[in-house]
Order: C-alpha cells, then structure tokens, then sequence
C-alpha cells in the first residue's frame, strides 16, 4: 500500500527526473541559442530540488519502503543533499567547459548519475544497489569521455568504462555467491556466514567498492581518468561519485558484518588498504607536475583518510566520515574549480604555468588558498575539523597505529599543497607582464567558488551543528 513515507523517500530522485525532463524539453525549444540557458536551468532546478527536499522530506526515524528496498533514513537523506550540491556546483562549472556546457545531454547525464548516487546512499537491498551502482557509472562512463575529439577524453571514458565494468562483475559476483548461500537479496536479513564464505564476499565486494571510491590498489583508473575527463566531471568524480562509494562501504559492511569476527576481519582489511592508499597517494604525488594528476594522487589519500573513520566501527567513526565528506566534497569541489578556470584562459594544467596566478586573478588565488589549505587539514578550515574527527574515532576504537599513519601522512600532503601555492604566489609569470594577462572570472564560475569557500569556512569554523547532523544520522546504522 502506498504511503506519505514512500512518497518522501523518493522525493528528490522524482524532482531531478523532472528537472532532466525539463532540460531535454528546453533544448528543442532553446536550440541555437546560448546554451548556457540549459545550465542555468539545470543549476535551479538542482538548487529548488535540494531547498525542497530539506523543508519537506526531511526523515524523522528510519524506516525500510517499498518492499524493504529503499531505507528511509537521516544518513541516506545527508548524502542526497550533498550529491545534488555537489552536481549543481558542478552544473556551475560545466557552463563554460568548452562543448560540454553547450550540450543538454551532458547535464542530463550528470543529474542522471545524481539519481543513481542518491539511490545508492539509501539502497537496502543488494538488488537495488547494483542497479543504483550502474545507474551511477554509465553516465559518468560517457562523461569521462564526452569530448570525442579530444585523445586524452576518449581515452579516459575508455579506460573508465574497462575498469569500472570488470570491478563491478567482480563485486556482482560477491553478491550473487550472499544471495546463493543464504536465499535472501535484502541487507537487514542476510545472516549465517561461514568464514571461508565471509572472507570471500569481503574481498569480492572490496574490490568493486574499492574501485568506486578509488581506494589503493584498485586506484590504477584514477589519474589517468582525472587527468583526461572534463575538468568540471573530473571533480564531480572525486567527490559525490567517492562520497557515494563510501555511503556503500557504510551501509553494506555494517550491515553485512555488524559485529563478531567478521567485523573484525573486514575493519582490519580496510584499515589496511586505508594506510596503503594513504601513503601510495601521498608519496606520489610527490612527484606530480600536472595539478590534475596531482589532484587525483590527493583524492587517493583522502579515501585512506575517511576510511579510518569507517573502519572504527561506532557511531563516532560513521559520524566523522560523513563529517569528513561534506568538507572534502566542498573543498575538491573547489580545487577542481579553480583549475578549470584557469586551464579555460591558460590552456594548461602544468603547476609550472600557474607561477604569477596571484597577480593575474587575486580572487582565484585566494579561492586556491582556501581550498588547498583545507586539503592540508590546516585551522580554520574544514579540512582540519574533519581529520580531527576521523583520527579520534580511530584512537577510541583502539586503532592508534592508523590514526599515526594518517597523521604521518597528513605532514607529507602539506609538502605538495603549499608547493602548488608557493608557485601561485610566490613566482612570477614569465616575463613578468602578469596585468597583461589577466584570468578573468565568468559569473558562474565566481558563483561557485564563492559559495564553495564561504561553506569550507563555515564548517570549519561553526562545525558543531553539522557534525551533530552526521552523528544522528550514523545513529540509524547502531
């Protein structure tokens, strides 16, 4: 029987059909005009639906819907919200990306990809995930390489679409083999595993959601595939497409393995691969002279960095690590930005090439100040409130080795960042005529960042009613 709960459960993914619908009906009537039009329409209606979805669908407990599909809860709710950010910024961005803002079908895609995340956040069902999972990737497939004419585009939606499906049969696999040895697709009834069974469904499913969150060593697509996509998809990747991999490590592990020796068992194998992806990502990009590449070593470590929190198996870890991803959605939301603007004016995605960036746009430099800082995990940004929050989780889950390996790794990313902000602010420009060549901001480009670091601020600095909603919200998994 249908009810009021099954309506708001689903609310948000029925408007984001809408709004799609809407920008494919205003092509036609729009066709050979500006095509930033169909931005600006897909930027409000992703904004309307998150205003509407706060005032209206907001859970009040959770509850399993519609057959025990789909959970209704405050955790799932928090990433819905935090995925139609992320793609509305990310609409922002994409208007004066050469071709792919000029297109209603990249913006069809990318809210396309939103609806699958959304569903992936509050799927209770092995079924209804890997449906949401593909829902997610296929459109992300076709925008990693949406520029045909552009080698390193097609190339990186090649080698993205090779990858992702492999890693997604490996996972399909683990979930047929739960399904086949207890008669049951539903995650709050699954039960009786054998060990040999349940160290192979952990290591099955660490690899597809290894793979989504870009976690050592199922990383080998990421650089390649950042450095090649669009620079606006690019950070749409490494942040509500990482954030909803984690939403899945969340709800699939707890729920699979609550507690016991298989706990144990899969906290302790993510807690390794955590310190693996951490010190991998940061080390290499060391040596990183492209800012994109650079970027997706970083967004390899910081997958290490909210696993800690993950893996502390409390109310505090789950807590923390969706602390940590509303800071790190922001923040890389806005290092990508930052790098599209410029390589939109520059050409160039070498850090060299920035030397002079301060005098050439002040307030672009200031937004890279913000972001890189809080990257950093550096006072008073929300970078820092986060790390603090997923390293205490660990050390109260007597975890201290790996709050010590993040920490360690924390000191080597701060090398990287302020080598990237040295060159902005403290190199000249060749020839050293940087007002001869100023990086003019676009109105939605000045938008977003300027959202996106008043938010970096705002969390770090008032972050106590935004932890305490991710502490009610992990509530729903104990």
């Amino acid at each position: 029987m249908f009810s009021t709960a099954m309506l708001m459960a689903i609310l948000p993914e029925l408007l984001l059909l809408v709004v799609a619908l809407l920008v494919l009906v205003m092509e036609l009537v729009w066709k050979g005009e500006d095509g930033r039009k169909l931005g600006w329409l897909a930027f409000g209606g992703l904004i309307l639906t998150l205003g509407v979805s706060v005032f209206v669908a907001v859970p009040s407990f959770g509850r399993p819907v519609f057959g025990g599909m789909i959970r209704y809860d405050l955790l799932g709710f928090i990433f819905k919200m935090l995925f139609i950010f992320g793609a509305a910024m990310t609409a922002l961005f994409m208007m004066d990306s050469e071709k792919l803002g000029q297109r209603g079908e990249s913006y069809i895609l990318l809210i396309t990809a939103t609806i699958g995340m959304n569903l992936m956040a509050s799927a209770n069902d092995l079924i209804m995930l890997y449906l949401a999972i593909e829902t997610t990737s296929i459109p992300m497939y076709i925008l990693a390489g949406f520029m045909r004419d552009n080698e390193k585009s097609t190339e990186a939606g090649f080698k993205y679409l090779l990858f992702g499906a492999m890693t997604s049969a490996i996972m399909l696999y683990g979930f047929s083999l739960i399904f086949g040895f207890t008669g049951s697709t539903a995650l709050t009834a699954i039960t009786g595993f054998s060990m040999p069974m349940a160290v192979g469904i952990i290591l099955l499913i660490a690899v597809g959601v290894g793979f989504k969150i870009s976690l050592a060593p199922f990383h080998f697509w990421a650089p390649d595939v950042y450095e090649g996509a669009p620079t606006p998809i690019s950070g749409f990747l490494s942040t509500a497409s990482k954030a909803a991999g984690f939403a899945v490590v969340m709800r699939l592990f707890i729920g699979l393995f609550p507690d016991g020796q298989y706990a144990h068992m899969w906290t302790l194998t993510l807690a390794i691969l955590a310190s693996l992806s951490m010190t991998l990502g940061n080390l290499v990009a060391l040596r990183q002279t492209n800012i994109k590449r650079m970027l997706a070593y970083s967004s390899i470590a910081h997958a290490g960095y909210a696993l800690v929190g993950a893996v502390s198996l409390s109310e505090l870890g789950v807590g923390s690590v969706t602390f940590y991803l509303m800071a790190y959605v922001m923040t890389n939301l806005a290092a990508f930005g930052i790098v599209a603007a410029f390589s939109r004016v520059a050409g160039s995605d070498e850090i060299a090439d920035y030397a002079g960036m301060s005098r050439r746009a002040p307030g672009l430099a200031l937004a890279m100040l913000v972001a890189f800082l809080s990257l950093t995990g550096m006072p008073p940004f929300g970078g820092f409130v986060a790390k603090v929050f997923v390293f205490a989780a660990a050390v109260k889950a007597d975890m201290i080795w790996l709050a010590v390996v993040g920490v360690l790794n924390s000191i080597i990313g701060v090398y990287y960042y302020l080598t990237v902000l040295k060159v902005v602010y403290l190199y000249r420009m060749e020839g050293e005529n940087e007002s001869e060549h100023p990086i003019t901001l676009t109105r939605p480009y000045a938008i977003a960042l300027t959202v996106l670091s008043a938010a970096i601020l705002l969390i770090g600095i008032v972050f106590a009613p935004w932890f305490n909603i991710a502490s009610n919200a992990a509530s729903n998994l104990f």
